[in-house]
This record gives C-alpha cells, sequence and structure tokens, in this order.
C-alpha cells in the first residue's frame, strides 16, 4: 500500500510540473506577445542604412562629444588646475589633451594634415579656452566623421607608424575619448560634480 501511495504521488507530481510548464509557456508566451505589440506601437522602425560601419561610429562619438564638452562646462574654473595626485594630469590638462587628440586623430581618419599647430594641453590653463578649443576640435572631427562613408572608410590611412582602415581610425577616436572621458568622471566626482552622462534623464 505505501509502495501504491508512493507511486500515486510521483505521477501526480509529474502531472504538476507538466502542468506548471504548460502555464508558464502560455504566459510567457502571452507577455512576449504583449511587449512585441508595445513596441510596435510605440518604437519606430528601424531603417537600413548605407553605412553601418561608419554609422555606428558616428552615432558613439554623438554621445562622446556631448559627455567631453558637458564636462568641459562642468567644471567649475578654479577645478581645472586639480590633479588627485601630482603624477597626473590636471583636468584641464586632460581636456587639453582629448583636444589635441580630436585634431591628430581625426586629421589621420581623413588622410590630411592636422589643422591645428597649437598644443593646447601645453599652452592653455583657463577654463574658457579650453571649452572653446575642445568645442572647436569636435566641430572639426564631425566634419571628418560626416565625409566618411563604408567604402572610403575601408580604405588605408597612417595613424601614427601603422597603415589602417580610416573606419578603425574613428572607432579609435571614439576609444580614445571614452577613455579620457573615464578620467574626467573621477575628477568630477571627488569634487562632488554629477558627471554628464549620470544627470537625470
Amino acid at each position: 500500500m505505501a509502495a501504491r501511495a508512493h507511486r500515486r504521488t510521483l505521477k501526480e507530481e509529474e502531472l504538476l510540473v507538466k502542468t506548471t510548464h504548460a502555464v508558464l509557456g502560455a504566459a510567457i508566451m502571452v507577455c512576449a506577445s504583449a511587449a512585441l505589440a508595445a513596441a510596435q506601437q510605440t518604437a519606430p522602425a528601424i531603417q537600413p542604412t548605407a553605412n553601418p560601419l561608419v554609422d555606428t561610429a558616428r552615432a558613439a562619438y554623438g554621445t562622446l562629444k556631448t559627455n567631453l564638452i558637458k564636462s568641459a562646462e562642468k567644471m567649475p574654473d578654479e577645478a581645472y588646475a586639480f590633479s588627485p595626485t601630482p603624477e597626473v594630469r590636471t583636468f584641464g590638462q586632460l581636456i587639453g589633451h582629448v583636444a589635441n587628440a580630436q585634431y591628430s586623430t581625426c586629421a589621420a581618419a581623413a588622410g590630411e594634415k592636422n589643422p591645428s599647430t597649437v598644443n593646447i594641453e601645453k599652452t592653455m590653463t583657463a577654463k574658457a579656452d579650453l571649452v572653446k578649443a575642445l568645442t572647436d576640435a569636435v566641430a572639426y572631427c564631425d566634419s571628418v566623421y560626416a565625409k566618411i562613408d563604408d567604402k572610403k572608410g575601408l580604405e588605408l590611412v597612417t595613424l601614427r607608424t601603422s597603415s589602417q582602415p580610416r573606419v578603425a581610425v574613428l572607432f579609435y577616436n571614439n576609444s580614445h575619448s571614452n577613455e579620457h572621458y573615464g578620467n574626467l568622471v573621477t575628477y568630477m566626482r571627488i569634487k562632488g560634480i554629477v558627471p554628464p552622462s549620470s544627470e537625470p534623464r
């Protein structure tokens, strides 16, 4: 009797598991259908692009340049001389370094001479000067990103001592910019300032 009762319990458990799986499956299907319907109603259709590589680089740069310029604008004048330790760049020097790099890297991507003849990091210390220098450098890069399509993006150009596709140089510019935006975030947090990327949406 005990064995039969035990077998009945196992069958009941198996039935319960099967029923639970069926209910969960149905619930997932309903939720997925509802989510898909909602997404179709609220999200714009994704449009195909003729230049997915460069468009991706350009979109990422759009976010990065905004964060960089807003960081430069948010930091108070007196904090431009701040550095966490003597061994690293000051906030102002970081802004100058990023501006220099925008010019040199985007010029490499364009395959043209660097239009900037000034070492911004070494010659500028005032906030107003550095904000303008960074803004001008970003405007130059915008013009370079705008005139490269995927076909041109595959052409080889020289970055420092190596030959790379133009689009790879654009992605390098994004990577380098993002690296130093991370530095700026640390400086701003130490000063009690909310970085642009963490501002309430």
